[in-house]
């Protein structure tokens, strides 16, 4: 992927350095995979505002993606290589041998041209699909599934990839984008890979506006409000505003925030380098 660096003619380019969309073939999506998305402003159901700082932004499609990678053993042809204004990564539309066209999350090095294929025992090569139990360990991978069928939901965002570093009985070991080692059934799919678009957070918007396209708003800073609208708010002058919390005042730092849940016992280490005796 290549950036690209604004020169600065207007105020707003002079610190913009945005995505050169090199690996896009196209602006046009395929309208068969096109659903409308509907904005909520930040309002639930009642019409109160539930979420702050969410609003406006340019209209968008939804493109309906295949995390799932169902369709076995049919080979399918890279079509195009497309921007998805839904997510960091680009999208892969494929066209299968028997007339299909799906959206797939585009992997680093896929081309117009190239066949990718879903099955049991496929070639683990980039943009292909199959169950971890065939792979070879040290394979990268990505749109990984937590329970088998499910369709994946480890490792989609733009240069975003796990490892499998190791086979017991059941379970597959992966090494996760944040560093954690951890358990996964090993019958579960997953594509070969990394992420495309993996200088996404190399990025910088330049403006304040960009954002506003997006849909956000203005956020404001706890300590620059009036006592009864922060905990942190109030004091003469610039003031620290004491120890870091939210609005409704649960600390911002130091409080664990992870709720215990069922599959904390298949987390071998943590990110931050902490074993686990369970």
């Amino acid at each position: 992927m290549a950036l690209k660096k604004y020169k600065p003619v207007t105020a707003g380019t002079r610190w913009r350095i945005g995505n050169a969309y090199a690996e896009i073939t196209t602006n046009v999506p395929e309208k068969s995979l096109l659903e409308p998305t509907k904005k909520t402003g930040g309002r639930n159901a009642q019409g109160r505002r539930s979420m702050r700082y969410i609003g406006g932004g340019s209209k968008k499609m939804y493109r309906i993606i295949d995390f799932k990678r169902n369709k076995r053993d049919i080979p399918a042809t890279v079509a195009s290589i497309e921007y998805d204004p839904n997510r960091t990564a680009f999208i892969a539309l494929l066209h299968y041998a028997d007339g299909e066209k799906r959206y797939i999350l585009a992997p680093q090095g896929l081309t117009v041209g190239m066949q990718v294929i879903s099955g049991e025992s496929v070639a683990p090569e980039t943009g292909n699909c199959l169950p971890m139990k065939n792979m070879p360990l040290g394979t990268v991978l990505h749109n990984i599934e937590m329970q088998p069928g499910q369709g994946g939901v480890i490792a989609r965002s733009a240069g975003s990839s796990a490892q499998l570093n190791a086979k017991e009985e059941k379970y597959a070991v992966l090494k996760m984008p944040s560093g954690e080692l951890r358990k996964v059934l090993i019958g579960c799919w997953a594509t070969v890979g990394t992420v495309s678009n993996s200088d996404h957070g190399l990025e910088s918007i330049g403006k304040a506006g960009r954002n506003r396209w997006k849909g956000i708003r203005p956020r404001n800073r706890g300590v620059a409000m009036n006592p009864v609208d922060h905990p942190m708010g109030g004091g003469e002058g610039r003031s620290s505003g004491g120890h870091p919390r939210s609005r409704t005042g649960k600390y911002a730092k130091g409080e664990k925030t992870r709720k215990k849940k069922g599959s904390d016992k298949l987390i071998i280490m943590r990110s931050n380098g902490k074993k686990l005796t369970n």
